[in-house]
């Protein structure tokens, strides 16, 4: 294969041959690629599956990211997900559909970068499909499994304490620059490229008593609305409990924008938002609010500094 060639010059088979070499497997998969199917050993436990589609122009573009990057952001959007249950993923299938004149590099470096997200949770890409499309679009599902009861959206109870684990606002900076046409600050240019998940904490936090868990993956406010209104809660989410880093202050100021606003509204991080009874917070996390009854009549929500947000709460997908 060489650099000029393209998808649809290699066709199909050559192509995912050359793309499951790049795939390592774990000693939990039986039979990975290359059959109807892939078959898994599960020891214990409980099973969870995610799925998630990346679409480009929509989820990210090749100027602003490479290749690399992007099959980094796949695979920790959908790795965040089991995470955010109290699990770890394991297995993981990838669907390409793109264009026929996409180079092959890309996909081949989308491969590594994805490749190398997975092993930082000990995942293998098990299998996965191919085929011709008008634009690039990705999907992805994830298995994964928890050694405990998994941590769902709707355990949240009046007088538990709302807790973040993980970077926040930093991605939502880095595309507000390159939306602008800038390439700094670099550090949250590349924390939009290649987010930081904090993978080792959603399991701690399911043994630590976690009641309700999230990943923050469209803005800290959207996702929370989405535990209040499964666990019917008030959250109230407390703006002095944020530091903002220096990168962000500096955005705030290039663009004339709030980095509160960023980092209460800001996705594709995938910090851990969750509520915990007040003594059972984890050491490394901020507890940033708190879990309260709705008054009667009210209807769940999320509240900042005691009232409505009255500006964008994040990502909407339509």
């Amino acid at each position: 294969m060489t650099s000029d060639d393209t998808i649809g010059g290699l066709g199909e088979f050559r192509l995912i041959r050359s793309l499951v070499d790049l795939f390592p497997q774990g000693e939990h998969v039986l039979v990975g690629p290359g059959d109807d199917a892939a078959l898994l050993r599960v020891k214990q436990g409980h099973v969870v599956v995610s799925t998630d589609l990346v679409v480009e122009g929509r989820h990210f573009r090749r100027d602003w990211a490479e290749a690399a990057d992007v099959g980094h952001r796949a695979a920790a959007q959908n790795l965040s997900d089991i995470n955010a249950m109290g699990g770890r993923a394991h297995s993981l299938t990838v669907g390409l559909a793109a264009p026929a004149d996409l180079p092959a590099a890309w996909a081949l470096d989308f491969a590594r970068g994805f490749a190398e997200e997975c092993s930082l949770v000990g995942a293998s890409v098990v299998g996965g499909d191919l085929t011709r499309a008008n634009e690039l679009v990705i999907a992805v599902t994830v298995l994964g499994a928890c050694a405990q009861a998994p941590v769902l959206r709707s355990g949240a109870s009046p007088g538990e304490v709302l807790a973040l684990k993980g970077r926040q606002g930093w991605a939502a900076g880095g595309l507000a620059v390159l939306g602008r046409g800038f390439r700094s600050p670099r550090a949250l240019v590349e924390a939009y490229r290649r987010p930081q998940p904090p993978y080792d904490a959603g399991a701690h936090a399911a043994r630590a008593g976690a009641t309700a868990m999230i990943d923050v993956s469209d803005g800290l406010l959207a996702d929370a609305a989405h535990v209040a209104e499964a666990s019917g809660v008030l959250l109230d989410v407390r703006t002095d409990a944020f530091s903002v880093p220096e990168p962000l202050q500096a955005v705030g100021a290039a663009l004339n924008a709030d980095p509160i606003a960023l980092i209460l509204a800001g996705g594709d991080d995938h910090a851990l938002l969750a509520t915990f009874p007040a003594d059972a917070v984890p050491a490394a996390w901020d507890v940033v609010g708190e879990v309260r009854e709705v008054p009667e009549g009210g209807e769940p929500t999320v509240l900042v500094d005691g009232a409505p947000w009255e500006s964008e709460t994040g990502w909407t997908h339509f």
